[in-house]
């Protein structure tokens, strides 16, 4: 078990700090979104920080900074790059508060492209009726690639749509849905994939893992989508696929992301892009309120912590 001994804990709004504040104790709490520095706190004072994601890699500097660091809270189901930034400090994720929403996007991202929902929303602006036949979601050749908590509530969403789901994870394995194909076979899986959904962590295994080779392997037509993390895919191995219209793209998340204004990726044909809002439903606020207030209620007694990934410097 992993003792922080926390006395000031940081959250990135006012909303979150009234949340949390009956279960605090004697913990001091601050708000602080990692967009400014500090007010009110000295950047040795802070021990534990509840991370704001807006605030980008501007926020990780800003972690980098904080000399008595001990946890960081993100509010995502990732967590790579907080270690390095906290410098050690204890990570500690949001996993499976975004599960449903993020499978709820899977499926929509297949949807849309599947039966070309986004070109029928052009033609809507344009005033153009214009009937079109489309690939649709009935049975295809899934090929998903994660099978943790969100890769489950896709699976669980998918069942209705008669898809032929092939699942890969980082080892071969049984579990109770059937058989999860190790990721050294995607070089025998992937011709037959007519659509490859990725929700897999991002690490040193997975960065770049849809590369060049991976994408040549795809048959013709076949659709690429992206819930996981940007770096999961190589966007100069993926644009050149798209803009040839070999392949075909829906992305919730993208390198660089923010996406430039003026990236090619925008124009590719076959490809669309939603700006990384795959957990942001209206169910998301409660479920991490009520995690939130657990947590601090952990943290506060000095109680082993939810969602502990890295154990910390001090572990």
């Amino acid at each position: 078990m992993t003792t922080l001994n926390i006395r000031t804990l940081t959250l990135p709004t006012q909303w979150h700090l009234d949340t949390v504040k009956d279960q605090a104790g004697t913990l001091k709490l601050a708000v602080w979104d990692l967009k400014d520095a500090p007010a009110g706190l000295s950047p040795q004072e802070i021990d534990a920080v509840v991370y704001h994601h807006p605030s980008g890699r501007a926020g990780l500097k800003r972690l980098a900074a904080l000399p008595n660091l001990k946890l960081i809270q993100t509010q995502s189901t990732g967590y790579d790059g907080f270690a390095e930034a906290g410098h050690g400090a204890a990570v500690a994720s949001a996993y499976g508060l975004h599960a449903d929403g993020t499978a709820e996007m899977a499926l929509g991202l297949m949807l849309t492209a599947q039966r070309q929902l986004d070109r029928f929303a052009r033609d809507q602006s344009a005033h153009r009726w214009q009937p079109l036949g489309s690939p649709g979601l009935v049975d295809r050749k899934v090929l998903m690639i994660g099978a943790g908590g969100i890769g489950e509530a896709i699976a669980k969403r998918l069942q209705p749509f008669g898809v032929e789901l092939t699942r890969v994870g980082s080892r071969a394995r049984d579990d109770q849905r059937g058989h999860v194909h190790g990721v050294d076979e995607l070089p025998v899986l992937l011709p037959n994939a007519d659509i490859v959904v990725l929700i897999t962590p991002l690490n040193a295994g997975t960065h770049h893992l849809v590369n060049q080779d991976f994408l040549a392997r795809l048959p013709d037509g076949a659709l690429i989508v992206n819930v996981a993390r940007g770096p999961v895919v190589d966007t100069d191995a993926l644009l050149a696929e798209t803009q040839s219209g070999r392949l075909r793209a829906a992305l919730d998340v993208v390198d660089p992301e923010p996406l430039p204004e003026d990236h090619p990726l925008w124009d590719a044909p076959g490809v669309f892009i939603t700006p990384h809002v795959g957990g942001r439903s209206d169910a998301l606020k409660p479920r991490l309120a009520r995690f939130l207030r657990e947590q601090v209620r952990r943290i506060a007694n000095g109680e082993e912590l939810q969602n502990l990934v890295y154990g910390g410097k001090g572990s």
